[in-house]
């Protein structure tokens, strides 16, 4: 197959982009790098079958040649980033998706939308299960990534019903590892950066909310598993393993080695009390399950945050 991946130079784009290409498939790479990563860029360039175009996807593109799929993962993913360009946000999730659509439409590619655990909003189902249709603030400072993913279910949904484009959704739950930005804002890479610099770990609240983290390598397999299914309803793809941040930094603390201290922050408007996906029909339909649990997850990781630490290349990114 020839498959393009939007967001190819980000954190999670660049894990399927390797994983598509390991498959024996040539894969077609588009960023704009204003959250994705150039060194990601490069390390894909080195690879046979990988091309690369600099492009937003939030504007109308020709694409020369076939196509075989289409995933569209261009987006800012963490609340720093997000918060930062609420614009661009809703831009991508909107007008990118819409074009990404219009690419799969034309060369009719099979479609998959990188959709998040966010569409719940703050839920009042636990654990969330596809057919939940959540509980979120519209005009809340979150209500930009939650509603922008919301409406690409929506398109995406629309696609398939009226012009017949072969769709995927995965709704994506908290997810890390390699190649994460160390800036990015997300909990796991700012605790494990302000724990290799011994800096106070930021804890947002009473720390007692909960989310469930799934390593980079079995969320890839999730989703390189739907794009190959005949599974068009969304699929979570998380590990149902819920911890608390407490819990989170209590780890991070024992496996870095770290003697810093805790630091108690505001906790930010409508924040996710809890986080923990139902992966049944996951289980059903794709026959997966994750694998990694959380501790050795975090023992993969460690070694490149703390490789960028050593270089003065990482700093922690608090809201």
């Amino acid at each position: 197959m020839r498959v393009l991946i939007t967001g190819a130079a980000g954190f999670l784009g660049s894990h399927l982009a390797d994983r598509f290409l390991d498959a024996g498939h040539q894969v077609l790479g588009l960023d704009n790098f204003v959250t994705g990563s150039r060194a990601n860029a490069e390390l894909l360039a080195a690879r046979e079958g990988f091309e690369f175009i600099e492009h937003d996807i939030s504007k109308p593109i020709v694409i020369e040649g076939p196509l075989d799929g289409v995933l569209h993962f261009a987006s800012p993913a963490s609340p720093v980033d997000y918060l930062e360009l609420p614009i661009q946000t809703l831009k991508v999730g909107s007008l990118g998706t819409h074009n990404a659509l219009g690419i799969a439409l034309a060369k009719r590619a099979r479609f998959l939308l990188a959709s998040t655990s966010e569409v719940y909003g703050d839920p009042l189902v636990h654990p969330q299960v596809e057919t939940y249709w959540g509980n979120v603030n519209p005009v809340g400072l979150r209500g930009v990534y939650d509603e922008a993913k919301r409406f690409a279910e929506a398109m995406t949904m629309a696609y398939h019903r009226y012009h017949g484009v072969d769709t995927r959704v995965v709704r994506i739950f908290n997810t890390y590892g390699e190649r994460m930005r160390p800036a990015d804002g997300r909990v796991v890479s700012n605790f494990v950066v302000q724990a290799l610099k011994g800096e106070p770990l930021s804890i947002y609240g009473d720390g007692g909310q909960t989310r469930s983290f799934c390593y980079v390598s079995d969320e890839v397999d999730g989703i390189f598993r739907l794009f190959g299914s005949d599974y068009r309803d969304p699929v979570n793809i998380g590990n149902p393993n819920e911890f608390t941040i407490l819990e989170l930094a209590e780890m991070v603390l024992a496996e870095t080695g770290s003697a810093s201290e805790l630091r108690r922050l505001p906790l930010p408007a409508d924040d996710p009390k809890v986080r923990r996906p139902d992966i049944t029909r996951a289980r059903a339909e794709l026959g997966w399950e994750p694998r990694v649990s959380l501790r050795d997850g975090l023992h993969r990781t460690i070694p490149y945050f703390r490789e960028l630490v050593e270089r003065g290349e990482a700093a922690a990114r608090t809201l």
